[in-house]
């Protein structure tokens, strides 16, 4: 037999043996059809927010040959933003995808996942999360809710808000009337300031009637989309109140439980794809909204650092007064400093210094 001929039958059964492995593989990931109605938070076109979302629909129903299909909905079209954890925990709908900090007021501990100040950037959160103690902890948390929590997308700092003037010092918050998210919002109420929720859809309405002072909503990218440069033009950065921020797949858990486990894993796993899509998807934005924010003449100002120094003081105290108050929010707390004073050896000596990257 030749060489040529050798290599032949080779590809053959190569081939073969792929498209043996394909069908089997298809046939598993087919065992069952899924049809999920998911209700998002925000819409669906917010980079590195939501979009992971449509990342995540996308690919599971073309992996599955179209079996698992999750149709999602924008803000309002099934039920109001800050409903979904309820309508997924009592069944309303299978699943639901939304920023778990909108519910604060019910579980304390949800913010520090959602986005935390003075916390965790990107990269240690995942480790904490995957390989330290962060998902074994939130699903203990919405066990009682009858939730199965999936991590969706994680996202860098946001900006830290959108001001009529600069911030000088921490009195400049006293009194301002401000759109504020999470634990963050409880420091600058600490700090004097009337602090209101409202979701995306009203900020741009509620800045020009004057119904609110100031707002923070997300990165450059997203509070570009949502037109808020258009309005005022002092923009505050770095994000300290939300060194990251995240979104969760919540699946009702007697839906979940359900499933076939080939399909638990493939929905997993697509939620861990779609979290690394959109953090590339949003590092990849954020830089020329910047530069467009330079061209248009917004003033994108960086704290001082005794300000931030003075923001994390009044931070710390608010973070023990909620631990004091609240079990589950002081061991997710405290699970997450243990897990930053261990990481710190290689946050702080295994990457440059931040000022060994200035390129202007």
């Amino acid at each position: 037999m030749s060489l040529k001929h050798k290599f032949s039958k080779l590809g053959y059964g190569v081939t073969a043996a792929a498209f043996i492995g394909g069908a089997v593989l298809s046939t598993s990931v087919a065992a069952e059809k899924v049809r999920w109605q998911v209700p998002l938070a925000f819409p669906s076109h917010l980079v590195g927010l939501t979009t992971p979302v449509k990342y995540l629909s996308e690919t599971l129903k073309d992996i599955s040959g179209g079996d698992v299909q999750l149709r999602y909905y924008e803000p309002g079209e099934l039920i109001p933003a800050f409903e979904i954890m309820d309508a997924v925990g009592t069944g309303k709908y299978p699943a639901g995808y939304t920023w778990v900090g909108y519910d604060q007021g019910t579980i304390p501990a949800l913010p520090l996942y959602s986005g935390a100040p003075f916390n965790m950037e990107p990269p240690a959160y995942l480790a904490w999360y995957y390989e330290g103690e962060g998902k074994e902890l939130l699903q203990e948390i919405y066990d009682k809710r009858n939730i199965h929590p999936m991590l969706c997308s994680v996202i860098g700092p946001e900006g830290a808000g959108w001001f009529a003037d600069p911030i000088e010092g921490l009195d400049d918050f006293d009194g301002l009337r401000i759109r504020f998210a999470g634990i963050g919002g409880k420091v600058l109420e600490k700090l004097g300031a009337s602090v209101t929720m409202l979701p995306a859809g009203e900020l741009y309405q509620s800045l020009e009637r004057g119904t609110i002072d100031a707002t923070e909503f997300s990165q450059p990218a997203i509070d570009k989309m949502l037109g808020l440069d258009q309005i005022i033009k002092n923009y505050v950065m770095p994000g300290w109140h939300q060194t990251l921020t995240t979104s969760h797949l919540l699946v009702n858990k007697d839906v979940w439980n359900k499933l076939e486990p080939q399909s638990r894993a493939l929905i997993e796993m697509g939620c861990e794809a779609a979290t690394l899509k959109g953090f590339a998807q949003s590092e990849y934005a954020q830089p020329t909204a910047l530069r467009d924010y330079e061209a248009e003449g917004v003033n994108a100002q960086t704290l001082p650092e005794p300000v931030l120094r003075e923001l994390q003081t009044v931070t710390n105290e608010v973070l023990d007064e909620i631990a004091a108050e609240d079990e589950m929010f002081d061991r997710v707390l405290t699970s997450q400093r243990d897990f930053m004073e261990h990481h710190s050896i290689w946050h702080s000596k295994g990457y440059l210094p931040r000022d060994f990257y200035q390129y202007d």
